[in-house]
């Protein structure tokens, strides 16, 4: 089959088979008389496969992990399980730290009182991250809400 039918067949675009082919992910069977690469049934399940692991989020570097041990007939579960476990994690990271962001930007959120002033807790929250590299926002007595000056 055709690129074209390849991408019907396993519900990726073209576009992103060519990319997984340019970095060796994908290895069509050849090409025909007139040019085009010719895909197996066999090539539609790796780029299937690609697909759903892309889907639950996994980097490039842990693809193809997989994709060798998925072609190693006498691999250990164990280790497709530590390359699974090791995305977990960094799941879990990735979790963290947007629960972190999230807390933050609400601290900040409930801190302003959103009328038309253009005194803000936002933006100075904002600037303090910034300033600060940092990823929490203390609540702090001395810093006015939005719309509020530094005197009320």
């Amino acid at each position: 089959m055709n690129i074209g039918e390849a991408s019907k067949a396993s519900g990726m675009s073209v576009k992103m088979i060519r990319y997984y082919e340019s970095i060796d992910m994908i290895q069509p069977q050849g090409r025909s008389e007139s040019g085009y690469r010719i895909y197996k049934e066999s090539d539609v399940h790796v780029i299937r496969f690609i697909r759903q692991t892309r889907s639950l989020g996994f980097p490039i570097e842990h693809i193809r992990d997989l994709l060798v041990l998925r072609r190693d007939e006498g691999r250990a579960s164990s280790d497709v399980k530590a390359v699974a476990l090791k995305h977990v994690a960094e799941l879990n990271a990735q979790i963290a730290e947007l629960t972190s962001m999230r807390n933050s930007l609400n601290q900040l959120v409930q801190r302003c009182t959103g009328d038309t002033s253009s005194d803000c807790v936002i933006l100075q929250g904002i600037q303090g991250l910034e300033t600060d590299s940092v990823h929490r926002v203390d609540a702090k007595a001395e810093t006015p809400s939005c719309g509020q000056s530094p005197a009320e």
